[in-house]
């Protein structure tokens, strides 16, 4: 059989046309599964003369029923999609524009001046055809708008031609040389993904799916698609706020959602049992970085399971989930492999971990990533003999489960977003008065992790608010460090590599 994920949508509306499928809450507007195919369709026929299969398209649009309908419209159209960060600065975005070779971008009214800043650049992207979401009376000159184009159309299906192994996706995270590089997913391992979850996960017909999570986040976008597969109603936050999540969970009676642990952290304050009911919560589930025990306890106190996940972009997002059977007993364990997944726990040398022996992760699966675009050394390191090597330290227990530790790489993660220090390392070395810089990430109860910037001056008057001010603008909001520590000197190996375990003795907190 034949896959494309675009026709997932069109196969749902067949058997079931009439379960809801899509409430997007900042809009105000539902859509049962044939009223979202058919809108589908016509953003696919609006787009049949902008592009061809193969094509890429980028989406610039915070969550949304027309990110949803463009993803799906792309995907029966053969194109790949570019979801884009939309917290990233111009340069940053150009960067993936230009190196995904996109020639449509859809982008919601509010990113106007960052497309007007793109537009102007010219032949720095290869954009043919800009695509505004959302007031007509607004559209820029050098762009459509979306309702314009879609609305005329006819909901007939498109013809579909891209099938298993062509690109579905490419998912853009930054890497540690500073530069992003491109996932590649394609509707086989995307489908794999769909496969995995749905044979381990706990998700039934008719469950209603809080999604408040950015769709351009993998956590995001495949349990989207998986709503559509399974046949659940997607609940779509425009943005998270967790005073709204709750009265969303007891105004839509929520099932279940995935909630990386600032969310979790952020709702448990502002949950009021006056206002707030949950007794329709199954579970959640959190991942994006590891979940306090006592989270999870305060959770269960509040008679709600938290499932902790473990999963990457190049993973298509499953790798490791606890279920329901063992959440409490495994707390603060990432669970065992899903089904169709194989996960280990290696040394350097590739031979497998004893039980609670510490060493790499490495998953194998039919939704592990085909590589990283236009980088066939960077996917040869990450993928060798068909495992994934994810760069996280964990053990196995003696019964299986999985503890994540560390990280081999440098990563930060905070709230749920991959901070790579090089990108701000390489940004802060062009900072005047900056003689040497390491970023490291500290604690942090809001965010998981924060990144700090510990520099050697160059110039001795050199101050914190110098070098914040100097980041202002070129990094997104959630890449800034949040303080400046000054050292006289980066400690360094004999190879000349960075001591960052020597950095986070020295600075352990804020």
């Amino acid at each position: 059989m034949q896959v494309n994920i675009g026709q997932v949508l069109t196969k749902r509306a067949h058997i079931n046309p009439d379960l809801e499928a899509l409430y997007d809450v900042a809009a105000g507007r539902r859509f049962d599964y044939r009223q979202l195919n058919d809108r589908t369709n016509q953003v696919a026929q609006a787009l049949a003369g902008r592009m061809k299969k193969g094509d890429r398209v980028a989406l610039l649009m915070m969550n949304s029923h027309e990110f949803i309908t463009a993803f799906f419209a792309v995907a029966k159209l053969g194109g790949v999609v570019v979801p884009l960060n939309w917290r990233l600065v111009p340069d940053e975005l150009e960067f993936i524009l230009k190196d995904s070779g996109t020639t449509v971008l859809f982008y919601g009214e509010e990113f106007l001046p960052a497309a007007a800043e793109l537009q102007s650049r010219g032949s720095r992207t290869d954009i043919a055809h800009w695509i505004q979401v959302g007031s007509p009376d607004n559209t820029a000159p050098f762009a459509v708008g979306f309702d314009a184009i879609v609305d005329p159309q006819p909901p007939t299906e498109p013809e579909v031609t891209a099938f298993d192994d062509d690109l579905l996706y490419i998912m853009y995270t930054s890497g540690t040389t500073g530069l992003p590089k491109g996932v590649m997913h394609t509707h086989s391992t995307q489908m794999d993904a769909l496969v995995t979850l749905n044979a381990t996960s706990d998700f039934c017909i008719g469950d209603r799916y809080l999604n408040p999570m950015p769709l351009f986040h993998v956590g995001a976008l495949t349990p989207a698609i998986v709503t559509t597969y399974r046949g659940l109603a997607q609940i779509l936050m425009r943005a998270f706020d967790p005073s709204k999540a709750w009265e969303l969970v007891t105004s839509e009676r929520i099932n279940n959602a995935l909630l990386v642990p600032a969310m979790l952290q952020a709702m448990r304050v502002t949950f009021d049992p006056a206002k707030h009911d949950k007794k329709t919560v199954r579970w959640f589930l959190s991942g994006a970085a590891p979940v306090p025990v006592t989270l999870i306890n305060q959770y269960t106190e509040m008679g709600i399971e938290i499932h902790q996940v473990y999963g990457l972009t190049e993973t298509c997002g499953p790798a490791c989930v606890t279920t329901p059977d063992v959440a409490i007993r495994k707390a603060g364990s990432t669970g065992k492999s899903f089904f169709h997944t194989d996960v280990k726990v290696v040394r350097p040398d590739g031979t497998e971990c004893d039980d609670n022996e510490s060493g790499e992760i490495v998953i194998r699966g039919g939704h592990i990533m085909t590589g990283y675009w236009n980088r066939p050394d960077a996917t040869a390191e990450a993928i060798r003999n068909g495992w994934f090597h994810s760069g996280d330290m964990g053990i196995r227990d003696d019964e299986g489960f999985i503890f994540i530790q560390d990280r081999l790489k440098d990563m930060i993660i905070s709230g749920g977003e991959n901070v790579y220090p090089a990108e701000i390392e390489n940004l802060l070395l062009g900072c005047p008065g900056v003689a040497d810089v390491a970023v490291i990430g500290v604690p942090s109860e809001k965010w998981g992790e924060s990144p700090i910037a510990v520099v050697v001056r160059k110039d001795p008057d050199l101050d914190e608010k110098t070098v914040l001010s100097f980041c202002d603008g070129k990094l997104a909001r959630f890449k800034m460090p949040v303080a400046v520590r000054f050292v006289e000197m980066i400690p360094r190996n004999a190879s000349g590599k960075i001591l960052k375990r020597d950095l986070r003795l020295q600075f352990p907190s804020l």
